[in-house]
């Protein structure tokens, strides 16, 4: 059994198909971590005033750590597909993941629908609170986000470097 470090410190058991099978290149930062939280509130767009956070505060790698709330209009891209999908009623935000700087954010969320089913998927376009955000962040301080297309499927993905 092999492992991968994460940047928190965590051990995650990752086997191999074979022993013979090299792990895939990866570049890894530990980090010292500073915690935000904060709440958003009714009418705040998710993505837009996360995306305001980070260029405020000069955030150079951080991660969501949680995010609870709900919201009135959210807009998702599902797994393979070429355009989002907005839908306007009442959601509860039940997950909310993902990395961001002040230059890019990548975000996923779950949302529960009033009969309890879920939607998730990649968060982007216009995302209304309905009630409240609440909020929380990992900012990583020895670590610097950035993006760059990886041709093996021409998305940008993310690029971590320790902080010069």
């Amino acid at each position: 059994m092999k492992f991968l470090i994460l940047t928190l410190g965590l051990q995650v058991p990752f086997l191999a198909a074979s022993a013979k099978e090299e792990l895939p290149q990866m570049t890894h930062v530990s980090s010292k971590v500073k915690a935000h939280v904060f709440r958003l509130k009714p009418g705040q767009d998710l993505v837009s005033e996360l995306s305001a956070w980070a260029k405020r505060h000069h955030i150079k790698a951080a991660s969501i750590l949680s995010g609870v709330g709900s919201l009135k209009k959210v807009t998702l891209r599902y797994a393979n597909q070429p355009k989002a999908e907005t839908k306007e009623g009442h959601f509860e935000i039940v997950s909310l993941t993902g990395m961001l700087s002040e230059d890019s954010l990548h975000l996923h969320a779950s949302v529960a629908l009033p009969d309890g089913s879920t939607l998730g998927g990649h968060l982007m376009g216009e995302n209304l609170i309905y009630t409240t955000a609440e909020i929380a962040i990992a900012e990583f301080e020895d670590a610097v986000f950035s993006r760059e297309k990886d041709d093996t499927y021409g998305y940008s993905e993310l690029v971590v470097k320790k902080k010069p």
